[in-house]
């Protein structure tokens, strides 16, 4: 099964360093059964990309996280595509969002098979958005709007190969 991960580029770093991409338990999001009902009129690759914009609205909440508590990361989202079995992806029917899942083992790197980042030309649109994120979360319609402008920024695909480049 293909699922995204939400992810930055300082974590996407580490998942090089170390082979793997974890700790386990991870949040990812995939091709449900949930989601496919919700969106029965969408194709295989048009439930993918509905899942690829579920991670990337999770990676733009890692990186308010981070800028929260002070570490200063670049305002690009990323996205890793892996490929799990289908044994390692659990749905549960309590999870909010349709297309979340869980992962009870890290994700080793030979699995990553591309990585979605923004462009550099998307970093004003998601720096705006990450400082939107806590007044969107109050509920606020005008902090929303500005999520969405960062949503309106398609994800750049990268080859596993090109992940020294893109870090360096």
């Amino acid at each position: 099964m293909r699922v995204y991960l939400p992810c930055t580029l300082p974590a996407l770093a580490r998942v090089v360093t170390l082979g793997e991409f974890g700790p386990a338990p991870l949040t990812g999001y995939a091709v449900t059964p949930a989601l496919t009902e919700w969106y029965a009129s969408g194709d295989t690759e048009e439930l993918e990309y509905v899942a690829l914009t579920e991670a990337a609205r999770a990676s733009l909440r890692m990186l308010a996280a981070d800028r929260a508590d002070g570490v200063d990361v670049a305002p690009r989202r990323v996205v890793i595509a892996a490929e799990v079995p289908d044994g390692r992806v659990g749905v549960a029917a309590e999870l909010e969002e349709r297309g979340r899942v869980r992962l009870a083992e890290a994700v080793a790197l030979a699995d990553v098979a591309a990585v979605h980042v923004d462009d550099l030309s998307a970093m004003k649109d998601v720096e705006a958005a990450i400082a939107a994120v806590p007044a969107a979360d109050r509920g606020d319609d005008d902090a929303r709007f500005v999520l969405d402008g960062a949503e309106a920024n398609e994800l750049m695909w990268f080859a596993t190969q090109e992940i020294p480049d893109l870090l360096g």
